[in-house]
């Protein structure tokens, strides 16, 4: 009887998807997570090139395992649904990391805790993340209409890409720095790896209060990166599918492999000038699929699979050979001006 019980318990509906296959996931990113920072990055250190590069592999390699899962287990067009998502988020994702790296950059985060900062950062994530999605699907099932302005609104933030070389996070405009000092006491230093210390007040020698690291408003502000970013990549994932177990699942396991995929790009970002225009050709390919469904047509997600996935490869590529191009081109009047200079 207590077994009946348990099995009619988790197979009961919660957002269209039976509990099971929400606690299956839960399960695994909980597990991943724990097997990060309890094996792979025990210790505060400098993540190398090539351990970031597996680490990514790894995470790429968790999240298309599960899509097989879901293939499985919910039909190929939920499978495909999934994929296109992910690939999706993971596209628009890269943007973040230029964001964390001006934050880093900003409070002079040594490389050895920025992985604590983007670890907890993390955590946050998986929170905002479900209420922002929770009520986009929400909205989007209640108002149809919705996604026709989501689609006005992701050509709109093209088109500011294409305005706008580099989409330089303001620490002036969201003034969240400031106004968390004005409430709250803040050290002017870094104190290890803690996010709060207690210390002694200057006022009170006698008394200690707790204050706020330069970490902890470092963590502050990557929460608040990606809450900006998820209002373009929510409203994206969700012209792929509203279906919220996919839409999430795909969110997730995308933001789960960024904190990797930072460290492996993160010192060769100088060679990736053309990425943002690359995001925006996938933001205004979303939008005008979007645009183009309202008015009757109908846009495959495998086609939506192979163009985010062509764009992506070829903004990367090409930003490479431009790159490698200049550099050939200084080599080349680096000679000739020594050239000039013998002579």
């Amino acid at each position: 009887m207590a077994d009946a019980n348990i099995l009619a318990w988790l197979g009961t509906s919660v957002a269209g998807t039976p509990l099971w296959a929400w606690s299956l996931f839960v399960t695994l990113v909980l597990g991943l997570l724990a097997l990060d920072l309890g094996v792979f990055h025990r210790g505060e250190r400098v993540i190398g090139l090539r351990e970031s590069l597996a680490s990514s592999l790894f995470y790429i390699a968790a999240a298309l395992c599960f899509c097989g899962w879901i293939w499985f287990s919910f039909g190929s067009q939920a499978g495909l649904s999934f994929l296109t998502a992910y690939v999706l988020e993971k596209s628009l994702s890269l943007d973040n990391i230029f964001v964390f790296s001006l934050i880093f950059g900003y409070f002079t985060i040594p490389a050895t805790l920025q992985h604590r900062v983007l670890f907890w950062g993390i955590l946050g994530v998986l929170v905002l993340r479900a209420l922002l999605i929770a009520a986009g699907t929400a909205l989007v099932r209640e108002f149809s209409w919705l996604l026709t302005v989501f689609g006005i609104l992701l050509i709109g933030a093209a088109v500011q890409m294409f305005r706008h070389d580099e989409r330089k996070f303001s620490f002036s405009q969201t003034r969240i720095v400031d106004n968390f000092r004005r409430w709250f006491r803040v050290t002017d230093q870094l104190h290890g790896r803690a996010f709060f210390v207690r210390l002694t007040d200057d006022s009170v020698p006698s008394r200690h209060r707790w204050f706020a690291t330069p970490l902890f408003l470092a963590l502050l502000l990557v929460e608040f990166a990606d809450v900006i970013f998820a209002f373009e990549s929510v409203p994206a994932v969700l012209s792929i599918t509203q279906e919220p177990y996919l839409v999430y699942t795909s969110n997730i396991f995308a933001i789960l492999g960024l904190r990797a995929m930072y460290f492996a790009i993160s010192s060769g970002m100088e060679k990736l000038q053309y990425l943002k225009h690359t995001l925006a050709l996938i933001l205004m390919f979303i939008g005008g699929k979007i645009l183009y469904q309202d008015f009757g047509g109908h846009v495959e997600p495998l086609i939506s699979l192979s163009v985010t996935l062509f764009l992506l490869i070829g903004g990367i590529v090409y930003s490479w050979w431009r790159m490698r191009e200049a550099g050939k081109a200084g080599s080349a009047q680096q000679e000739k001006a020594s050239s000039e200079t013998l002579v």
